[in-house]
């Protein structure tokens, strides 16, 4: 809305202001910042008409060298920002490979627990990792139900359900242990 008043107003504001002579050159959430091109004599009028139009006027002097050196930063960041990437980069293709392996083994090893307590010991048993589609997720859980519901026989005898402050959460218990 502040937009539109702004092009509508700011040529009629005072006299002596360049038509067509505002450009947009930042914007945020709730701001524009935008300049335009006047005469020096009647920057003080403009600048009372704007506030009566809720139009903040901030001053602008242009000094080369800050620009430059503005510039300069700009660039000394960037290169420093590619330098410390490549630093980034490496450090991330050996740890990566470190916290992965680390990672696989606690899934082994929560395999391994989940399994003991389930089925107790002597261990016998058999890891397997699979990815199937998901065309195909439903029958392999039935393939895998049938194969392996000698293991548990808590599910042939009926709901669990009916023990009072048990809740084992049925929708996702198998005959087998079984990790998403």
């Amino acid at each position: 809305a502040y937009y539109k008043d702004w092009q509508q107003k700011y040529e009629k504001l005072t006299d002596m202001i360049v038509p067509r002579s505002s450009t947009q050159i930042f914007e945020d959430n709730d701001h524009g910042l935008f300049t335009i091109t006047l005469f020096n004599k009647v920057v003080d009028e403009f600048k009372a008409h704007a506030r009566e139009n809720r139009f903040v006027v901030r001053e602008f002097a242009y000094n080369e060298e800050d620009i430059n050196a503005g510039k300069n930063e700009i660039v000394k960041l960037e290169n420093d920002m590619k330098r410390q990437y490549q630093i980034l980069l490496r450090w991330l293709k050996v740890n990566f490979s470190e916290a992965f392996i680390a990672w696989i083994h606690v899934k082994a090893l929560r395999l391994f627990v989940e399994s003991v307590l389930r089925y107790g010991l002597p261990v016998n048993f058999l890891s397997v990792l699979i990815h199937p589609n998901k065309r195909t997720q439903r029958k392999l859980r039935d393939v895998l139900n049938q194969l392996y519901a000698h293991l548990d026989t808590s599910i042939s005898q009926g709901p669990i359900d009916d023990i009072p402050g048990l809740n084992l959460g049925t929708g996702e218990y198998y005959p087998y242990v079984y990790f998403k």
